[in-house]
């Protein structure tokens, strides 16, 4: 049996253009991403890529060995997805983060994986275009990153999610596409395009179990020529709020933003930053409508009208673009805010939009029955809800219950219809939760395409589909 010093021996020989990382310390800080309570095994070295080719030489190297290949890009993700398996080679995408090409007359972007999402929109917008996903991430996750899990964010109840935006990649593979490390471009630059399956489509949300994304083509859309309207409600429970949401699906009403956030969130905020924000209410429903002219204020007045009827304790159209802009910080600050109070499990269910009041009341009540602290933030308006399990550090008797109460989120939002993930992706997390919602059949399939694909089980072992029973992955994982 090769020893872990020998194997990185032997890969640092196959690699002598790259360096190779092996500080234990920095291969535990690259080993893990933001999902706190996932497993994460012991990497056998990590490698930080600058190059399609220095990542094809990685993966050659490494299906040689018999090195499992694990990507990452900024490790913000949330279901242990990026998590380092033990024996593996941790490929940090950090370092390709240049925009290749804007396109403006055919409206599209070539970028590197380790594109920041904000950086791109900052760069796109010059040219007056826009990257309409935007994940509470935004100013750290990576498109790669993004493209991994299909990210969404707080536009896509209008705008779509990272699939909808994905026209082509570059992508270092094995099996049927050759020998291990073969880069193979899949999709197109085109607006329409039905040639063969899309294979595009299919990597996107992989969590890069079928190979490593090294080049994305992305679709963009022109900027937006007017400031857009926000209309705040405040309610005195959650169920009041999701209410409010039900109402605005039924009336056909589609802003581009509609999101929650419950008192706990708000003031971890305003407890961390001092935005000036005021936590008076059990909820507050964020929405922002970008429909240019009379269209916009209309619609901003029908979502107003709609979170009266539900209950709101107050309604509000700000006029203060500065205002509206800190209510949306404060959104997008809930998670690490409340990672200050202690330990976060986070959730990612989905359910039908008509389906939220009932997800929000069953989610206080597991809360109550199970002794668990949760507090709650959802892109509101799709069905998206992120209940925030925390616990106080340290307290293993208040984990486990935590953790009971998140199986059972899993469980009761399948229940109504949805789904255990929206956009944070399958990884460790959520294998157990996706198998009870997809049943085997639709499971057993997956895991063809897996071996299919990647038939030596080299790329991010153990993930959304879980370990092969045996063959040449089941020898890789255990490397």
């Amino acid at each position: 049996m090769t020893t872990a010093a020998e194997t990185r021996e032997a890969l640092a020989a196959a690699l002598p253009d790259s360096t190779l990382i092996t500080d234990p310390d920095v291969l535990a800080a690259l080993g893990a991403d933001d999902a706190e309570w996932a497993p994460a095994g012991r990497a056998l070295a990590a490698l930080r890529a600058t190059s399609t080719e220095e990542v094809q030489a990685a993966v050659r190297a490494c299906a040689a060995l018999g090195v499992p290949v694990v990507p990452r890009g900024a490790g913000t993700g949330l279901s242990g997805g990026a998590n380092a398996t033990d024996g593996c080679l941790v490929l940090d995408l950090s370092r390709m983060n240049r925009i290749l090409e804007i396109d403006t007359e055919n409206l599209l972007a070539v970028v590197q994986p380790g594109v920041v999402n904000n950086d791109l929109k900052a760069a796109v917008a010059e040219h007056g275009l826009w990257y309409p996903p935007d994940p509470a991430s935004a100013p750290w996750s990576t498109i790669g990153g993004n493209v991994s899990t299909n990210a969404g964010g707080l536009c896509c109840l209008k705008y779509g999610v990272t699939r909808d935006y994905v026209l082509g990649l570059e992508i270092v593979m094995g099996g049927p596409a050759g020998p291990y490390g073969t880069a193979v471009r899949v999709g197109r630059r085109t607006t329409k395009g039905v040639s063969g399956y899309d294979l595009t489509g299919l990597v996107v949300g992989s969590e890069g179990t079928f190979g490593v994304v090294t080049e994305i083509t992305l679709r963009l859309r022109p900027a937006p020529r007017t400031a857009p309207h926000t209309v705040v409600g405040a309610f005195d429970g959650l169920v009041a709020a999701g209410e409010a949401v039900a109402l605005c699906t039924r009336r056909g009403l589609t802003p581009v933003a509609l999101e929650l956030l419950d008192r706990a969130c708000l003031e971890a905020v305003e407890d961390w930053k001092h935005l000036g924000i005021e936590a008076g209410t059990a909820a507050l429903l964020l929405a922002r409508v970008d429909a240019p002219g009379r269209a916009g204020e209309d619609e901003a007045a029908a979502v107003a009208e709609a979170f009266t009827e539900a209950g709101a304790v107050w309604t509000e159209r700000s006029t203060d673009a500065a205002e509206a802009e800190a209510l949306f910080e404060a959104r997008r600050l809930a998670y690490p805010a409340l990672e200050r109070l202690g330990p976060v499990l986070t959730e990612d269910v989905c359910v039908p939009r008509s389906a939220v009041p009932a997800m929000l009341a069953r989610t206080e009540e597991i809360g109550r029955r199970h002794g668990v602290r949760i507090a709650t933030i959802a892109h509101a308006g799709d069905g998206n809800l992120h209940p925030l399990l925390i616990t106080p550090p340290g307290d293993e008797e208040a984990r486990e219950a935590a953790q009971a109460a998140f199986e059972e989120l899993l469980v009761e939002a399948v229940a109504l219809g949805g789904t255990v993930t929206g956009e944070h992706g399958v990884g460790l997390l959520k294998r157990a939760g996706m198998e009870r919602e997809l049943g085997p059949a639709v499971c057993a399939v997956q895991r063809a395409v897996k071996e299919t694909l990647d038939p030596l089980g080299l790329f991010n072992p153990g993930k959304v589909v879980g370990e092969r029973a045996g063959g040449a992955g089941a020898d890789v994982a255990r490397v």
